[in-house]
């Protein structure tokens, strides 16, 4: 990994290990859980694409 760890990915990791853990207490909710860790997953490629992160040179 190159230069400091983005605070959208600590964020992003933090709430993909809580879903982890709520999933391994409450095995029936894994399936919801897989679809959110999805999407967000989705939406961190999407944010990390565009050109809303300032100029290129």
């Amino acid at each position: 990994m190159n230069g400091p760890v983005d605070v959208r990915f600590v964020v992003l990791l933090l709430a993909g290990a809580g879903a982890a853990y709520v999933a391994y207490l409450h095995p029936s909710v894994g399936t919801a859980l897989l679809v959110g860790v999805a999407v967000m997953t989705i939406l961190y490629i999407l944010m990390g694409t565009g050109g809303g992160d300032g100029p290129t040179k």
